[in-house]
């Protein structure tokens, strides 16, 4: 039987376009604008049967304007650019090809010049120790039904499998 969310049935993959959906509107909270009319649009893909994670298409329109995160947040420019000024009044420009992990209880300032496509990838927060039992339910789960685990299976790299990706916590490495 498929797992079901919210009374309704999901299916076990989801295939999706995000670059090409077509998305509704989907306002800024107008306290949160700082400048110009943004206009933004969004479509839920997908999202996990327990509820806790989502993935997300969403644009916007030329403004400028706060955006706090209540999830983390995960994303991927598709099309257009973005400058988002962090915590630390930092600006980075965002165009096509990059990503940003933005966690829960954090905010920036979006500055969108023309147009922004995103991909979002959103997951509830939920503190450490719940993440430790889950992670340890998942790994005697996985057992008990064959599955088998390590770093092909998503979990997190030992030091003998670790590769220099480039990138380190917060941003990416020196060259």
């Amino acid at each position: 039987m498929a797992p079901q969310h919210k009374g309704r049935t999901l299916s076990q993959i989801t295939f999706a376009s995000p670059a090409d959906v077509e998305l509704v509107d989907d306002p800024i909270p107008p306290h949160w604008v700082i400048a110009g009319s943004p206009q933004a649009r969004s479509r839920r893909l997908a999202y996990s049967a327990d509820g806790t994670s989502s993935t997300m298409a969403w644009s916007c329109t030329a403004g400028r304007f706060n955006w706090h995160y209540s999830v983390d947040e995960t994303l991927h420019i598709i099309s257009g650019e973005v400058f988002v000024t962090d915590e630390k009044g930092q600006t980075h420009r965002l165009g096509a090809g990059d990503m940003v992990f933005f966690p829960a209880g954090t905010s920036s300032v979006w500055n969108v010049p023309n147009f922004v496509r995103k991909i979002a990838f959103c997951r509830q927060s939920m503190p450490r120790p719940c993440g430790l039992l889950l992670r340890v339910w998942n790994k005697i789960a996985h057992r008990l039904a064959g599955f088998p685990s390590g770093a092909a299976t998503g979990a997190a790299p030992t030091a003998a499998t670790r590769v220099n990706t480039g990138i380190k916590a917060g941003g990416i490495a020196a060259q």
